[in-house]
C-alpha cells in the first residue's frame, strides 16, 4: 500500500476565500482532489480583507506567532478553517500586510511592498508547519509569491528537523508574472547574499526574481498544461527564462488543470434558468432565449449563433484582434455577448462597437459570476483568441455547457480543443494558429457556417459535453510527481 503523503500546499490565493484569477480555482480545487486520494493536505494562504469579509468559518489558532526574518522577529496570528471535504486551511493574519482592498495592487500598479508581504508569507508558512509539528513530505508552492520557500529550505530552515524529509514542487501558472524586485531589498527575504544572490540563484539581471528562485531551488517544476511546458522553453513564451527552464527540462512537467464539475455543470447549475444535459438539451435553447432577454438583444438571434466571451480585457487575451474584426464578425449576422474588464483603451473600443451594433452586442464591464454562467449556457460559440494561454479553464466550461470553442492553438487551449473533422465527426471545436485577426475571423466563419448544419452541430456539441476534465485525473498525475521527487531526493 502506498504511503499517505503529507502535503503543505502554499498559494497566494484560493477559491472561495480570495480570487484574482485562475490560480485561485486551482488552489481551491486541487487540495480537495488530493484529499480524495487520501493525501493529508494543509492549505496555507494570507488572511486578506477579502477573506476577512467573506462568510467563512475560522478560529484563532495561534496568537502572536513569532516569525524570524534575518535579524528581526515579527509576529502574526494564524487562523484555521476547515473545507467541506475535511482538509484544513490556515490563514496568515497580519493587518499591515494583508488587510487591503486588493490582493496584489490597484489600478496604479503593484503594491510597493509586495516583496516584504510575500517574504513574510513564505516564512510564516514554514514557521506554521513547525508550530503544528507537521512534517510535510511535499511543500507544493504556487507562482512567484511562494518562490522564496524552496530557497529558504536550503538556507535558514535547512537545519529544521520538521523539514528533514521534505522536498518541494513549484508550479508556474503564468510566466508573465516573475516577482522581480530591486537587489537592495534582499535583506527582506532573510537570505544571505553570498549564498543566494548570484546567477545560479535568485539574481536576475541585477534584480531579485522570486519566480527564478522557485524554478532554481525546487525539487521539480510543473506548469498547467503539456503544451505550455514546451512553450516556456522557447524565446516566444519563456519571458527571458527559457534557458533556465531548458536546463530543468528533465524535471519540468505539464499537467492540465481540471475544472470544478459540481460548480460548472449545466444539469445542476443554480445560476441558469433551465438546466440541461447531453440527453436533454431543450434547456439550452431556453437559456439562450433568457440571455437574449437579459442582454436586450435582437429576438431574431434565437435562430442565429450567439458568440460569447468571458475574459480579462487585455492584449494577452487577444481582445485587440477581436476589436480589429468586430465589424466583420457582426457582418456574419451573429450576436456577441461579452463580460469582463481590463485595459481602458480596449474597453472603450468594445463600448464603441456595442454602440454601433445595438441589439447585436451585449456588454457587461466588470465581474459578474452569475452572468458568466448564463453566458456559458446561453451562447452557441465561445471565443478565446489568446496570444498565449498557460491552461485556460473557460474553454473546458464551454465544452461542458455545449458551447463550441473557437480558440488560438496555444498552451492549454491546444491541449483541450481538437479541430472538428466533419468526415470523421471527431473533434470538439475550432482552432487557429497564427496570431492575427484574419486567421481568427476565418475560424469564426467556419464555426458560424457549421452552426446551420443542425445535425453536424449536435454531433459537435455532444463530443464536447462528454469530455472529462475532472480534477481527479490531474491530481493523480501530481501524486505521481510527488512520489518521483521524493524518490529522487532519497537517492541523492
Amino acid at each position: 500500500m502506498s504511503k499517505k503523503l503529507k502535503i503543505l500546499f502554499l498559494s497566494p490565493e484560493a477559491a472561495p476565500f480570495a480570487k484574482s484569477g485562475g490560480l485561485a480555482d486551482v488552489a481551491g480545487s486541487l487540495p480537495s482532489a488530493l484529499t480524495r486520494l487520501d493525501m493529508d493536505v494543509r492549505l496555507v494562504m494570507p488572511f486578506y480583507r477579502e477573506v476577512k469579509e467573506g462568510r467563512h468559518d475560522h478560529r484563532l489558532l495561534f496568537k502572536d506567532l513569532e516569525i524570524p526574518i534575518g535579524d528581526s522577529n515579527l509576529k502574526c496570528n494564524i487562523r484555521e478553517g476547515v473545507r467541506q471535504d475535511g482538509h484544513p486551511v490556515y490563514f496568515i493574519e497580519r493587518e499591515d500586510l494583508y488587510d487591503r482592498p486588493n490582493l496584489y495592487g490597484n489600478a496604479k500598479g503593484d503594491y510597493y511592498d509586495n516583496l516584504e508581504r510575500f517574504s513574510f508569507f513564505a516564512h510564516s508558512a514554514l514557521r506554521l508547519a513547525q508550530a503544528l509539528r507537521f512534517n510535510p513530505d511535499i511543500i507544493h508552492c504556487h507562482d512567484w509569491q511562494t518562490g522564496l520557500v524552496p530557497a529558504l529550505l536550503m538556507g535558514p530552515y535547512s537545519g529544521s528537523s520538521i523539514f528533514a524529509g521534505s522536498t518541494t514542487v513549484f508550479t508556474i501558472h503564468n510566466m508573465g508574472y516573475q516577482g522581480i524586485f530591486p537587489s537592495a531589498k534582499l535583506p527582506a527575504t532573510g537570505l544571505a547574499a553570498e549564498d543566494f544572490f548570484h546567477i545560479q540563484g535568485l539574481e536576475y539581471w541585477g534584480n531579485i526574481s522570486l519566480l527564478k528562485a522557485g524554478i532554481v531551488y525546487s525539487g521539480a517544476v510543473t506548469t498547467v498544461s503539456p503544451t505550455y511546458a514546451l512553450e516556456i522553453q522557447t524565446p516566444e513564451f519563456g519571458a527571458g527564462m527559457e534557458g533556465l527552464l531548458q536546463g530543468r527540462r528533465d524535471s519540468l512537467y505539464g499537467i492540465l488543470n481540471g475544472i470544478d464539475s459540481i460548480l460548472w455543470n449545466p444539469s445542476r447549475d443554480s445560476h441558469i434558468s433551465h438546466p440541461y444535459s447531453p440527453d436533454r438539451m431543450s434547456g439550452k435553447r431556453m437559456c439562450k432565449e433568457a440571455l437574449i432577454r437579459e442582454m436586450t438583444l435582437d429576438p431574431s438571434l434565437r435562430e442565429r449563433p450567439i458568440l460569447g466571451m468571458i475574459s480579462r480585457l487585455d492584449a494577452q487575451k487577444g481582445l485587440d484582434i477581436l476589436i480589429d474584426i468586430i465589424d466583420d464578425i457582426m457582418a456574419l449576422n451573429v450576436g456577441l455577448v461579452l463580460l469582463g474588464s481590463g485595459d481602458a483603451d480596449i474597453q472603450a473600443g468594445i463600448k464603441k462597437a456595442a454602440d454601433r451594433h445595438q441589439g447585436k452586442i451585449g456588454l457587461y464591464l466588470g465581474h459578474h459570476e452569475s452572468l458568466a454562467h448564463r453566458i456559458m449556457a446561453g451562447a452557441d460559440i465561445f471565443l478565446i483568441p489568446s496570444r498565449y494561454e498557460p491552461c485556460g479553464l473557460t474553454q473546458m466550461y464551454a465544452l461542458k455547457y455545449g458551447t463550441i470553442p473557437v480558440v488560438r492553438a496555444t498552451g492549454g487551449l491546444n491541449d483541450t480543443i481538437t479541430p472538428f473533422d466533419e468526415k470523421k465527426r471527431e473533434g470538439n471545436g475550432f482552432t487557429f494558429g497564427p496570431f492575427h485577426s484574419g486567421a481568427f475571423l476565418k475560424a469564426i466563419n467556419r464555426a458560424v457556417s457549421l452552426f446551420h448544419d443542425s445535425k453536424m452541430w449536435k454531433t459537435l456539441i455532444y463530443n464536447g459535453m462528454k469530455a472529462d476534465f475532472s480534477w481527479d485525473r490531474s491530481a493523480e498525475k501530481y501524486v505521481e510527481i510527488y512520489r518521483s521527487v521524493l524518490k529522487n531526493r532519497k537517492m541523492e
